[in-house]
């Protein structure tokens, strides 16, 4: 097998899609009509509402829904081979990914751009708006641990990657100021990235001074210092450091990836992983349980994810132009996704599997498991820096990145430079989602603990953004500091899956009231049904196994009480949906339909 074959299929499989369930979506089960205002057109206020051309929509959704998961959870299930996890990212994106994003954000633009626990209570009722209000402040939080712990291992005793990471933070900073005094934005991007490159190329100096030393941390001083950062990320102003460090990553992201697509046409590598391993039974030194359920908790973002919930119910809607829209943005951005997930896979695939499993294992779990590297001194002695034992899947994606690109004879010698230009790219994009990701659960913390102390819903309070933010920053700090990749990763996949089931009870419940046929709701009950069956059986695993097992290494009483939390907010809204799915089919379809119409009018 060599990894074009795998690129040449999947992208076609992926437009012959686009142009067939995509279209089926859009006219026959949401019925688009662009004679319709949209909310960005119904609301317009120039700040939040403004109609936006669907190119530069597409751009802002996709940067913001392809953070870290289609990275590093592609590399992570390599553990179970190649197969399962290509099979899952193009199933599951299609069955399931693409649709999700365009029923929520359909779902939430009915309802004029509202938040998906908005939608929830008014499409299902408010015992099911609080309890999706309570999930999503739970997996938010959730998500920035498990985004976080991808890098620790990528800049443990790394100081030329800490070093690069740290002075983006500066550099972003220096460009938002220089935007908003000046308005000038290409000499802001020109300077900004090419300070960045020269950090990159600067890099070699700092090995043995004393900036150097200084730089060289621990994971367990990286895992403080995160959340600390993310901190001020969440409470300076968003024009300061978070949108100016969003609109260079944009530009690294989109890069890096046609870059790669171009390098494995170009070197067309082997697959050197076998279809199937022999972890697919459990075991394995990555991720403990079997091929199913954890193929599809470990890869989310790429297939299916809820984490694009918040973005489909959050800035998106308020942007669309146009219905027709919805396809290209949503439907199209989750298939784009779904490729770059799998040229992750492929960039895990070509290394050998020693190689693989010495990088990604602690030390002590691959010297159990009989398997010998092949070029991992070679890879560890041009890059700089030992491989071995950096798990979380950062540190395997870039050395099988560099792997691909060094095979082109003008860059053979520059190993190290790719390695960390690749760790600095993930770096940034998760540092991204962690400075967003941290400002909606400072929002979500404002707005819902709000309810029970009013002052703390003023957004202009001082002391409440710094409370939201400091408590934010805590829980997830926490269980960063606390986990390992294994159960931390586990408890994000599920907690976001469990946010993607809840999305397509939502998609379900307003395609059966606006869909001229109701089995069009099948579209989102057969993704539902495996979603649903597989995330609790996940759950329920790793709470007896790993979380409330007190002989193993990921053994946290939080963990287990935080995913039973989640499980079970999980079976009320699954419940109280069902109960409201029941009642709505009583009501003769064309009648539900002209109800349905009245309702948003």
């Amino acid at each position: 097998m060599n990894a074009v074959s795998i690129v040449i299929g999947s992208i076609c499989i992926l437009l012959i899609v686009y142009r067939l369930y995509g279209t089926f979506m859009a006219a026959k089960v949401l019925k688009l009509d662009d004679s319709k205002p949209t909310p960005s057109h119904k609301l317009e206020d120039g700040k939040d509402y403004v109609p936006t051309n669907k190119w530069v929509t597409f751009g802002h959704h996709f940067a913001a829904i392809a953070a870290a998961g289609p990275l590093v959870g592609p590399i992570l299930a390599a553990q179970f081979g190649y197969l399962p996890g290509l099979l899952w990212l193009l199933i599951g994106a299609v069955i399931g990914g693409a649709v999700h994003d365009m029923v929520v954000l359909f779902a939430s633009m009915r309802r004029d751009g509202k938040s998906l626990s908005e939608v929830a209570k008014e499409e299902l009722g408010p015992v099911a708006g609080f309890c999706t209000g309570l999930a999503m402040l739970f997996i938010i939080t959730i998500t920035m641990a498990g985004l976080s712990l991808v890098i620790l291992h990528a800049l443990e005793n790394n100081p030329w990657g800490t070093f690069v990471v740290g002075i983006t933070i500066p550099i972003a900073m220096g460009v938002g100021l220089y935007h908003k005094k000046t308005g000038n934005l290409k000499a802001a991007t020109i300077v900004g990235f090419g300070l960045i490159i020269a950090a990159i190329l600067f890099g070699p100096n700092l090995q043995g001074t004393a900036l150097g030393n200084l730089l060289t941390l621990e994971a367990s001083t990286i895992a403080i210092l995160l959340p600390i950062y993310a901190f001020f990320a969440a409470a300076l102003p968003v024009w300061l450091l978070l949108a100016p460090r969003d609109y260079l990553s944009t530009f690294m992201k989109i890069g890096v990836f046609v870059a790669l697509i171009i390098g494995v046409f170009y070197v067309n590598p082997s697959v050197q992983f076998p279809a199937l391993t022999d972890f697919i039974n459990g075991g394995g030194p990555i991720v403990a349980g079997p091929v199913w359920p954890f193929i599809s908790i470990t890869i989310a973002c790429g297939a299916i994810s809820g984490f694009h919930a918040f973005v489909g119910s959050g800035t998106t809607p308020k942007m669309i132009n146009r219905w027709s829209d919805i396809k290209g943005v949503a439907f199209g951005a989750m298939l784009v996704e779904c490729l770059v997930a799998i040229m992750a896979l492929i960039a895990a695939v070509s290394l050998q599997p020693g190689d693989y499993f010495a990088i990604n294992s602690a030390p002590e779990k691959f010297a159990t498991l009989g398997i010998e590297t092949v070029h991992l001194d070679e890879l560890s002695d041009e890059i700089g820096m030992d491989l071995e034992g950096r798990t979380g899947g950062a540190v395997t994606l870039a050395v099988g990145m560099t792997y691909i690109f060094t095979e082109i004879p003008i860059f053979e010698k520059l190993a190290s430079y790719f390695f960390q230009f690749v760790i600095l790219f993930e770096a940034v994009f998760i540092l991204t989602a962690i400075d967003s990701g941290t400002r909606v659960a400072r929002y979500l913390i404002q707005d819902f603990f709000g309810d029970f102390y009013k002052p703390l819903k003023n957004t202009e309070s001082l002391f409440s953004n710094i409370f939201a933010s400091a408590l934010a920053c805590f829980i997830w700090g926490y269980l960063l500091y606390s986990g390992d990749i294994s159960s931390i990763w586990a408890l994000f996949g599920v907690s976001n899956q469990l946010m993607a089931s809840i999305g397509l009870i939502v998609g379900a419940t307003v395609i059966l009231k606006i869909a001229d046929k109701r089995w069009y709701m099948l579209t989102c009950l057969v993704p539902l049904a495996y979603l649903y069956v597989t995330v609790n059986v996940a759950g329920y695993w790793m709470i007896k196994n790993v979380y409330w097992n007190a002989e193993s290494p990921g053994f946290s009483v939080l963990n287990g009480t935080l995913s039973i939390t989640m499980l079970v907010l999980g079976v009320i809204i699954l419940l109280t949906s069902i109960k409201k799915w029941i009642e709505l089919c009583k009501i003769p379809q064309h009648i539900l339909v002209e109800q349905s119409k009245k309702e948003i009018a």
